[in-house]
């Protein structure tokens, strides 16, 4: 395995961590990190992203780095999902959307265009990146086009990102010379 594989791997399991502990805060509302470790644990177990001895130091370690970077609160000895952990928990949910995908292909595309000015290039750049990872396939810099419906999800980033009239949805019928685009998709 090479580094960037070996890097891609540590960073997947690193936001598998991220996700699994914000989801059972959330799920638990106000709780105890004597709580949330158990349940991070054991998920973590099956999904083999931490094979440590020290699994429990892992998990509260994570929850101090999340708590310090405003994704979780401590209130006394209890955890509780900010309204940016809530953010980042719809982000890291929209990652895994590509999973989701129907079994036939409606014949429409969903062409997303955008236009986020130069001074919220940051955030631009973050809209790009997890277009991605759902499995949009860039056409221009901001023309994105992916053959599956989205809309609930891309009304949710919208809200997110604060981009609503930055950002345009389409559903089209047909895209000129999208040949390349059905074979990228494994589409008859």
């Amino acid at each position: 395995m090479g580094i960037k594989e070996a890097e891609s791997e540590r960073r997947t399991r690193k936001n598998e961590l991220k996700r699994i502990i914000l989801d059972s805060v959330k799920f638990a509302g106000l709780v105890s990190v004597f709580i949330v470790a158990p349940n991070v644990v054991g998920a973590m177990a099956k999904l083999g992203i931490i094979r440590s001895p020290r699994q429990k130091n892992v998990v509260e370690r994570s929850c101090d780095r999340l708590a310090r970077a405003g994704l979780l609160a401590w209130e006394g000895k209890k955890l509780r999902l900010t309204a940016k952990g809530e953010c980042a928990l719809r982000i890291l949910r929209a990652r895994d959307y590509s999973e989701d995908k129907p079994r036939h292909w409606d014949r429409k595309w969903r062409v997303l265009v955008f236009d986020i000015p130069e001074y919220r290039k940051g955030l631009r750049d973050k809209l790009r990146h997890i277009l991605q990872d759902i499995g949009f396939v860039r056409l221009q810099d901001s023309v994105w086009v992916y053959p599956y419906d989205c809309e609930d999800l891309i009304t949710m980033i919208k809200a997110d990102f604060h981009v609503g009239r930055d950002v345009l949805y389409m559903i089209v019928d047909t895209i000129e010379g999208d040949i390349p685009l059905k074979k990228r998709f494994g589409l008859s």
